[in-house]
């Protein structure tokens, strides 16, 4: 891995297809690029951003940083909400049912991390 730094707040993005079923309400558009992903291809780094509308998603394990934007996240399995905007952590374990209704168009840097 090569060390860099790179401002990601205005990083351009690129769109990527979004399952219909997993729309709930709105019409949400989501964006990504990656900027690292290791040897074995078990982490991943990058930006991801979506914008307002409600979706459902099942999450891999992943920690990230909100740069912009708000969202409440339903954890449908345990019933709990978390509010998320600028600056906030968040980690995930994989396989949590989550409902994200994005407020204002969420932009985070993420990690996810798979077994392979």
């Amino acid at each position: 891995m090569q060390t860099f730094a790179i401002g990601v707040a205005e990083l351009e993005l690129t769109e990527e297809p979004l399952d219909p079923t997993h729309i709930v309400a709105g019409t949400p558009v989501v964006s990504h690029r990656a900027l690292h992903t290791s040897a074995d291809g078990r982490i991943e780094r990058g930006v991801w951003q979506i914008t307002p509308g409600t979706v459902t998603d099942v999450e891999a394990d992943e920690m990230f940083v909100v740069i912009s934007g708000s969202a409440t996240i339903e954890l449908l399995t345990s019933g709990r909400s978390l509010t998320v905007g600028p600056g906030d952590v968040c980690v995930f374990a994989a396989g949590e049912h989550t409902r994200w209704t994005v407020h204002r168009t969420l932009r985070k840097v993420y990690q996810l991390t798979s077994d392979l």
